[in-house]
């Protein structure tokens, strides 16, 4: 019976405790020392990746955190991925008037969170990604680009991707144009406007072009470049998005999908280090949410940009040298 007793007690101190360490780039991906035994996963995914159960202390129901190292065609890989009900977590995309830190965002919100990630592109102290969250708007889509055709400058409207909730907390994805003055109304399209460069450009997307738009009833909302997965296909529309972000280049990526059991998935991938992870490309991006089970997904911005806070702690590595890339817009997941 003592025996009994103790090895209960050795199976009861391994399903709790576990323990952090800093690893040999500084206080990126802590080492994980024991495997905590945790709840079922809220969706299903593949072996590779690890509940990193280290990351989710007082973590309620709804809310996980994976691991996965696993080589992407020889690349030495790190990749963390924070998974959510959006029925039992608040997805909360928010809008800064200048840039900040990814863990700045995280800690100036008050509510009880558990993560966040970097969102959308931007420049000095300016959006160029939609950023809504329960209906308000604090930042629109880019509505123009001028590129070179004919070799003339030329104005070009793209139609980009974006990730959305309804009221239901239902998750979709599609590309959105803002359609009238300021911030418009945001139209959604089952295909994007076939721009193209080194052609003429499109024009202006209105509520019959692209054919088949619809006022997007979504009521939060997150806007990125290209889309990666469309109706359970990859559907990497970069060229028409008119999106050139080192597409077939190994580096840092983000990304946002969600899954056929409804739920929503946010990815970090490292890269640019050379003692970690060497990154993605698009392509790769595309195929290992598709892995993961997402039906529809897009890229959001990457490179030095990408940085995923979770539990005050950081995960991947900063691409850039000087660490946290400061950004205009991020998501934060956080109680309802």
């Amino acid at each position: 019976m003592k025996k009994l007793l103790s090895n209960l007690l050795i199976l009861a101190t391994s399903a709790v405790v576990y323990s952090c360490s800093k690893s040999e780039t500084g206080d990126y991906h802590p080492k994980q020392i024991i495997q905590p035994v945790d709840s079922t996963a809220i969706t299903a995914l593949s072996s590779d990746w690890m509940k990193a159960v280290h990351l989710m202390k007082d973590f309620p129901t709804g809310v996980q955190v994976y691991l996965n190292k696993k080589p992407i065609n020889n690349k030495t890989t790190v990749m963390y991925a924070v998974v959510f009900d959006p029925k039992l977590i608040e997805l909360k995309p928010v809008a800064s008037s200048t840039n900040k830190k990814v863990s700045d965002f995280y800690n100036e919100e008050i509510s009880k969170k558990f993560a966040c990630i970097n969102a959308g592109f931007f420049g000095p102290n300016a959006s160029y990604s939609l950023s809504m969250f329960n209906g308000t708007v604090s930042a629109i889509n880019i509505k123009s680009l001028t590129r070179k055709y004919n070799g003339n400058d030329a104005t070009y409207y793209p139609t980009r991707a974006a990730f959305g909730l309804k009221t239901d907390n239902t998750a979709d994805v599609t590309w959105v144009y803002h359609v009238g003055s300021g911030n418009g109304t945001i139209y959604s399209y089952p295909a994007p406007s076939p721009n193209i460069l080194n052609s003429a450009p499109q024009a202006l997307p209105s509520a019959t072009f692209p054919a088949g738009g619809t006022i997007w009833d979504a009521t939060t909302a997150i806007g990125g470049s290209p889309m990666l997965i469309k109706n359970n296909n990859i559907n990497i529309s970069d060229d028409a998005e008119l999106i050139v972000i080192d597409n077939n280049s190994s580096r840092a990526r983000s990304a946002i999908g969600y899954t056929a059991n409804k739920k929503v998935i946010m990815l970090a991938v490292e890269g640019n280090n050379t003692s970690g992870g060497t990154g993605l490309t698009l392509a790769e991006l595309a195929q290992v949410m598709k892995d993961m089970g997402c039906v529809g997904a897009i890229n959001l911005d990457g490179g030095g940009s990408t940085a995923l806070y979770v539990n005050g702690a950081h995960t991947v590595k900063p691409s850039d040298a000087a660490g946290e890339r400061p950004v205009i817009t991020a998501l934060i997941l956080k109680s309802k």
